[in-house]
């Protein structure tokens, strides 16, 4: 008896300690764009990075200058939003990316068109 109540201890520790080193997996917060912010030639500020399925991107700019839309594919690469679109326009945005690709464009006039766009691939 007594050495099975020590084999216990042993495996509960040894889970526990497992357990402690796996840990659970922690949402990474990325600030678009860096200390420039989300403003044009965002997708430079991609290069590297890469990013997990509730990481968190935070868009600053200075409100009513730019907004973010969230859109498919598509309207990335023709640089509109469609009408049922997600628009944050708070100028500081915080979105949490969904596993696969995510797109995101700037709606104000040509802004899209030079480069206020970036395109995240989550794992």
């Amino acid at each position: 008896m007594p050495g099975e109540k020590i084999n216990s201890m042993v495996v509960a520790i040894l889970l526990l300690g497992l357990l402690l080193q796996c840990g659970p997996a922690q949402a990474k917060t990325y600030y678009v764009g860096d200390s420039n912010g989300w403003d044009y030639n965002a997708d430079e500020w991609l290069e590297g990075k890469s990013f997990k399925a509730g990481d968190i991107l935070v868009f600053k700019y200075p409100k009513n200058d730019h907004n973010v839309a969230v859109v498919d594919k598509a309207n990335y690469r023709s640089c509109n939003a469609p009408p049922n679109a997600k628009i944050y326009a708070s100028g500081n945005d915080m979105v949490t990316l969904k596993k696969g690709e995510n797109y995101f464009i700037c709606t104000f006039q040509d802004h899209c068109g030079f480069g206020m766009k970036i395109a995240a691939y989550a794992a």
